[in-house]
């Protein structure tokens, strides 16, 4: 049985708490946003003067978060952009980033995670949700566990490099969420 878009918006609301300070006030962005269940959850945590920048290359996602964001996050400040972000992204200096399960389809994760991070305000956080396994196939074709994330985010130079939780997940059995912050020197 599937699951409604409530229950999956709770689900992420789990997956997103332990590192996201509630009520907090900044900029962000969900890359590889699908059709906005990270990006609601997100909403609900961070406070109501927050501005998200939902990325995507389907416009067909970005419809349906669009349609689902007066029910979903009435006043949220949600900007839609449709484009790959492993490409280099025209946004506003960040104070987070929130990647839910769209590093998965990244071969270079190095190249792709250097130019987040280089958009990252001092400080700012970089959120990663994946799912915990080495083991890929066609819909997760180039996995990311947890231990391979946190190992990549400190060779990349992030500091308070940390898991955040683990859930129970129907497909590959289990999923996690891990951040990292820049450090406060960085520009």
């Amino acid at each position: 049985m599937a699951s409604s878009r409530s229950d999956r918006i709770e689900k992420a609301r789990k997956l997103l708490l332990p590192g996201i300070v509630k009520g907090a006030v900044g900029t962000w962005a969900d890359l590889g946003c699908g059709d906005g269940i990270f990006t609601t959850a997100l909403a609900r945590l961070l406070g109501p003067d927050s501005e998200i920048y939902a990325v995507d290359t389907s416009q067909a996602a970005l419809r349906s978060l669009v349609g689902n964001l007066g029910r979903d996050v009435p006043d949220a400040i949600i900007h839609t952009v449709q484009a790959d972000f492993t490409r280099s992204l025209d946004l506003p200096p960040l104070d987070g980033v929130l990647m839910a399960n769209s590093l998965h389809f990244v071969a270079s994760k190095q190249n792709v995670l250097t130019g987040i991070i280089g958009g990252l305000k001092p400080g700012g956080h970089l959120v990663v949700v994946e799912y915990n396994t080495r083991q890929g196939n066609r819909w997760v074709p180039f996995p990311l566990d947890d231990g391979g994330f946190l190992a990549l985010a400190q060779r990349l130079g992030l500091c308070r490099v940390r898991l955040l939780t683990k859930i129970p997940s129907t497909f590959l059995g289990e999923m996690y969420s891990a951040m990292g912050s820049a450090p406060k020197g960085h520009v």
